[in-house]
């Protein structure tokens, strides 16, 4: 039987390294483009080898074709941390608009089925907790975090219209704080930027008072709630992530205990409409999916934290430093 061919943007990113691992693994052709903007190659460079996968560096901000058949497309592209879309904010609502815009004509033209990448932050700083698919959210347009809200929100607006309008067969998934291997350190996340300041014997920094909540799942479980979505029936978005709630606070201490270091933690002013509590409502993925996460935060902390231990300096001072000066324009 001929196998299936999926394409995947973002493939050299976090989450989208970790869907090519996937599909390889299960038998698929895998085609991934990234314009490596905030991915690296190297999260990827295992796969070069193999007949069942190609790479193309490309924009899919720009006009994107793909000769062949494809039966999936899974839409990943973009930046997803605060200090990646602050400092390339134009480039991260072309993503969302000019870029999902191409994909879905792609796989129109296609007869694909394509699934996107949401997010959690579509619910903004949320005024219910935890959130459900149901809650249309409270989000700034024209603060600092609009552009990737709102870049996020059009692009589940578009997939429908192309839903009901076109027949188009999609997919939408909205992702709630994921961690594991491959994160860069420092993107703006509170969880590598607190690993990378335990790594560095540097004192960890909390914005506000570390009462607000975040819910960790590990990239794993993501990613197989991720691939269940896609061959679902189901059009509509559904939240992926980890229901388990802690404060910021509670998070500090058990790096600290993780790592095994002395560090205090230093406070510092929150960022604007930065979000108070983040928790998935998962009811609709338990039942449509059969799906909930497995790996607990202190195993998937360990793993993590074991990755980060095992790179080299020169790999830590690359996933530390990120250069956007070619892509300001």
């Amino acid at each position: 039987m001929e196998s299936k061919r999926v394409l995947i943007t973002g493939a050299a990113g976090f989450l989208g390294s970790h869907l090519c691992d996937l599909f390889i693994k299960k038998g698929y052709e895998v085609v991934g483009m990234d314009n490596l903007i905030t991915g690296d190659l190297s999260n990827i460079a295992h796969l070069f080898k193999l007949k069942n996968f190609e790479f193309y560096n490309h924009d899919v901000s720009k006009f994107v074709h793909i000769s062949g058949k494809l039966d999936y497309i899974l839409h990943f592209a973009s930046p997803a941390s605060p200090i990646d879309y602050l400092k390339i904010p134009i480039q991260t609502l072309k993503v969302g608009s000019l870029g999902i815009h191409n994909l879905l004509g792609l796989a129109k033209s296609k007869n694909a089925r394509i699934l996107i990448a949401s997010t959690s932050e579509v619910y903004g700083d949320p005024s219910v907790n935890p959130q459900p698919e149901s809650y249309w959210g409270n989000v700034n347009p024209v603060g600092p975090r609009g552009v990737y809200d709102e870049a996020k929100r059009f692009q589940e607006a578009i997939t429908m219209a192309y839903h009901t309008f076109h027949g188009l067969e999609t997919r939408i998934v909205r992702i709630f704080n994921t961690y594991g291997p491959r994160m860069r350190l420092n993107d703006g996340r509170v969880l590598p930027a607190f690993i990378g300041q335990a790594l560095r014997g540097e004192d960890l920094t909390i914005f506000g008072d570390g009462s607000q909540t975040r819910s960790f799942c590990y990239v794993e479980d993501l990613i197989e709630g991720i691939y269940k979505l896609l061959l679902s029936d189901y059009a509509f978005p559904v939240n992926i992530g980890n229901p388990d709630e802690i404060t910021i606070g509670q998070f500090a201490e058990e790096i600290i205990e993780l790592t095994g270091t002395d560090q205090k933690v230093v406070y510092k002013d929150l960022p604007q409409d930065d979000p108070k509590q983040r928790r998935p409502d998962i009811l609709k993925a338990k039942e449509l999916l059969n799906w909930e996460p497995k790996i607990t935060r202190a195993e998937g902390l360990k793993l993590t934290y074991e990755y980060f231990k095992s790179l080299t300096k020169e790999q830590l001072e690359k996933i530390d430093h990120k250069d956007f000066s070619e892509f300001t324009r």
